[in-house]
């Protein structure tokens, strides 16, 4: 019979650093967002990716900053694009987030909604809150992310109907 192995133990600083990223995890869980659906096409291709890092960052031009993960199905077509059309969701619509959320096929994604195209090619959705139809004009190293600046250059809005929230690691509807 083999000698029983010790456990191994992370280095402290190991320990540290998994505790920081879990309690930052489990802060930012407490910080409600939006729910958008961020979608492009063009020369790379369609896709799309469900989104909570969204924010303004100026109305003067209007952008937006969007953060994607380098590591997301969608980031070699948002790249090639270099359009998105950043769709806020609507109470209605936490199934068509999840499937954008989720490894489901790029047509199964699209062929739950209905689309329209925006001026800049990319996929505007249907009923959604708000879409703002984007040029993205810088990209800013975020570590595991790109930080995309998007120059708005379309609105769509709607005036009435709730919001889809993410909270506490669920949705929510306000």
């Amino acid at each position: 019979m083999p000698p029983a192995q010790a456990p191994t133990l992370a280095a402290p600083e190991e320990t540290a650093g998994e505790d920081r990223r879990l309690a930052f995890r489990d802060a930012m869980a407490r910080l409600a967002a939006a729910v958008t659906i961020v979608t492009t096409d063009g020369p790379g291709g369609r896709a799309g990716f469900a989104a909570t890092a969204v924010c303004s960052v100026s109305d003067n031009p209007p952008t937006l900053i969007v953060c994607l993960n380098r590591g997301s199905s969608a980031y070699p077509a948002v790249k090639a694009n270099q359009a998105v059309c950043v769709n806020v969701l609507s109470a209605d619509h936490a199934e068509l987030s999840r499937l954008f959320g989720g490894k489901t096929p790029v047509d199964e994604r699209f062929a739950a909604a209905t689309w329209s195209t925006s001026p800049t090619g990319c996929p505007r959705l249907e009923g959604a809150l708000a879409s703002f139809d984007c040029r993205i004009r810088s990209v800013a190293d975020g570590n595991t992310h790109d930080v995309l600046f998007c120059e708005v250059e379309d609105i769509h809005s709607q005036t009435e109907g709730q919001a889809l929230v993410y909270f506490d690691r669920g949705y929510k509807i306000v």
